[in-house]
């Protein structure tokens, strides 16, 4: 389901039940990390999430809490540089299960299912409030940090560079800093610009006065034009960062995965969250702008939902 020029909002699923904002914040301060339910609680899925601080690894400790309180599977939180190194891990076999940006997925059709649609992540280029770069094309000759090695950003930004004029490997100085070290760097003037792609707001990001993000909105349509239809014209709202002024942007889905070996009960337990639990999925930063939606989570394009999600969203679409 394309989110098209407005910014998300949760779902609103009958029937639902969730721990809650105030339950969540109770089972994080006991369990000391996300994610780490009790020890024979049933089927152990190491599920590869992403940089702390980033929207994955806040939706992968969602999950696994929600998991601990439902008792049915264990989710093991994985920290990682994001997509392109969740599907690596995945494809040998060291996780179970893996966040990924819908365009990093790439070839992995017969090596991965899909759980669902999860989300979408919100491409936000930053500078510095006094940077007279005004535009992606404005990146000619600048030091970009285009999101950390492995990373959905790495390539997605690539792409963004090309359908705006550049060429990657000549027109722009490009680096691979993971987030917090990426905004060190434009913070003390080492770098002109990073790209980081994740949720709004993303808490890294929010340094009032001193950063402002960059619209993309224009390069939608020529990036679904050159690389397919999973790129969304998304907003970014004025009031997502302290200051900030609403931005257009390219958005793209998140996918949840799982090894075709998953055994069909277990991707079933995992689907079963995602549909009755929605509404504790959502980080507490991303409220408002991010939500879990059943209708869509259905619609993972070219990746086909293994066998056990299927068998859930039959019963529950009746």
């Amino acid at each position: 389901m394309t989110r098209g020029d407005l910014p998300g909002r949760r779902g609103d699923l009958p029937g639902r039940r969730g721990i809650g904002r105030r339950g969540f914040l109770a089972l994080a301060a006991a369990a000391g990390i996300a994610g780490c339910g009790p020890r024979g609680a049933g089927t152990t899925v190491r599920l590869a999430s992403g940089e702390v601080g980033g929207f994955y690894h806040a939706f992968a400790g969602l999950l696994g809490l929600a998991a601990a309180e439902a008792g049915d599977v264990r989710i093991e939180r994985v920290t990682t540089a994001g997509s392109q190194a969740n599907l690596t891990l995945l494809a040998h076999g060291e996780v179970d299960a893996a966040l990924a940006l819908s365009d990093s997925v790439l070839d992995s059709t017969d090596r991965v299912s899909a759980l669902g649609r999860v989300y979408e992540n919100y491409l936000q280029l930053v500078v510095r409030s006094e940077s007279p770069i005004g535009a992606v094309a404005d990146l000619r000759g600048a030091r970009v940090s285009l999101g950390a090695e492995g990373s959905g950003a790495a390539l997605t930004g690539e792409r963004i560079l090309r359908v705006a004029g550049l060429d990657p490997a000549g027109d722009v100085a490009i680096s691979h800093r993971p987030l917090r070290a990426a905004v060190a760097a434009l913070a003390n003037g080492e770098a002109d610009a990073l790209l980081w792609a994740g949720g709004v707001p993303t808490a890294l990001l929010e340094v009032p006065s001193r950063m402002r993000l960059v619209d993309m909105g224009e390069l939608t349509v020529p990036m679904r034009e050159r690389f397919g239809p999973v790129y969304d014209r998304v907003t970014i709202p004025a009031d997502a960062y302290p200051g900030g002024v609403a931005v257009h942007t390219v958005g793209v889905a998140n996918l949840l995965l799982a090894a075709t070996t998953m055994p069909a009960e277990v991707a079933a337990s995992i689907v079963e969250l995602l549909v009755w639990q929605a509404d504790s999925l959502v980080p507490i930063e991303a409220a408002g702008t991010q939500f879990l939606d059943g209708r869509s989570l259905i619609s993972t394009g070219s990746i086909p939902l293994h066998p056990g999600a299927a068998e859930v969203y039959r019963r529950w679409h009746g």
